[in-house]
């Protein structure tokens, strides 16, 4: 089994529809705040909260003291005391830190359950809302888990989880038997094979675009209209450079795994890559991560084979032609030497 999301675009969204949008993510929000501030006031009072008992004393309460919460879907508010009890068991697993408070205008979501919504064609219907149109339909085939619409700049969009079973998508017969693709932050990828596949670098182009928005942002007063109009450019355009870096590695990762049994990749460290200040942003703009994320799940797709290398090979240092290792490598020689397999 493989569980995929497919985000789409709401289209043509009208008043109606954007003021429930909002609603329900200020209800979603409203709930997982409120929930985390009855958590902290359990625990200093010497109690143990779980997620579960305060989800039942907010719907206890909600009637008389939040009944605003009945004009969207009741998923709204039942899902952010899922997400603050995931947030708490991450934090007892040393995996994150303690949980935030939410901040409206950041990440604006709300979820639905699988039995709180109909999908047709290009089509959904919501809970108290109605149909609402989608700019295209569900490209993936299975069980349909949930939906979260979310919004993104000026733009909402929702994302079907489906359960998919993993049957290999047809491949062309010319198929090569294995490449190794090595990353790096000038070169996207250097394969095996002699081939570079130059990176896109959308934020290293867009960063004086994006300096100047943001200084025009910080000369308006905080709250002001003018204020609200540059930080939706600023979003825009952070969208923008976003849907440019994913497109890149969507090329990438289906050119590799249509035309490659076998893909050889590095077991990269990129928290810890992250850490270094100097190539931080370059590293970031390039998107390790996603390509691995990506690589992995169209592999199961397609049917390949994905083989790690340990991040201690030294990849970036043997030549690919005569197998010979320098013992020092410069920074800008770093994507001139190939991997190999």
């Amino acid at each position: 089994m493989l569980v995929l999301s497919h985000k789409i675009q709401i289209k043509n969204s009208t008043v109606k529809q954007e003021q429930y949008f909002r609603q329900a993510c200020g209800t979603s929000r409203f709930a997982y705040n409120w929930g985390l501030a009855e958590w902290k006031r359990q625990y200093e009072a010497g109690l143990k909260p779980t997620a579960l008992e305060i989800k039942k004393v907010f719907n206890a309460i909600k009637p008389v003291d939040f009944p605003w919460v009945f004009n969207v879907t009741k998923c709204a508010a039942e899902q952010a005391f899922s997400d603050l009890g995931s947030a708490f068991k991450r934090f007892f697993k040393h995996v994150a830190g303690y949980p935030r408070f939410k901040k409206k205008g950041r990440n604006d979501s709300f979820y639905l359950s699988n039995e709180q919504f109909k999908l047709s064609e290009n089509r959904i219907k919501i809970p108290k809302l109605g149909w609402v149109k989608l700019t295209e339909s569900l490209r993936f085939s299975g069980k349909i888990l949930s939906a979260t619409v979310s919004r993104i700049a000026d733009k909402w969009f929702v994302s079907l989880t489906v359960q998919m079973e993993t049957t290999p998508v047809k491949v062309s017969e010319n198929q090569a038997d294995a490449v190794g693709v090595d990353l790096g932050i000038k070169n996207l990828a250097t394969l095996s094979n002699g081939e570079t596949i130059e990176g896109r670098k959308p934020l290293n182009k867009l960063t004086h675009r994006l300096a100047r928005l943001q200084r025009k942002q910080s000369k308006c007063s905080k709250g002001s209209k003018r204020y609200e109009r540059q930080k939706l450019k600023i979003s825009r355009l952070h969208y923008r450079i976003r849907c440019i870096r994913q497109d890149g590695l969507h090329k990438l990762t289906h050119y590799l795994c249509q035309g490659f049994k076998v893909v050889c990749i590095e077991d990269l460290n990129v928290k810890g890559m992250l850490k270094n200040h100097r190539l931080a942003k370059a590293i970031s703009d390039m998107g390790f991560y996603e390509f691995k994320w990506q690589l992995k799940y169209k592999a199961t797709l397609f049917g390949n084979w994905i083989s790690t290398v340990s991040k201690w090979f030294p990849s970036s240092k043997t030549c690919s032609n005569c197998g010979h290792k320098k013992e020092q490598l410069k920074l800008s020689e770093l994507i001139t030497v190939r991997n190999v397999i």
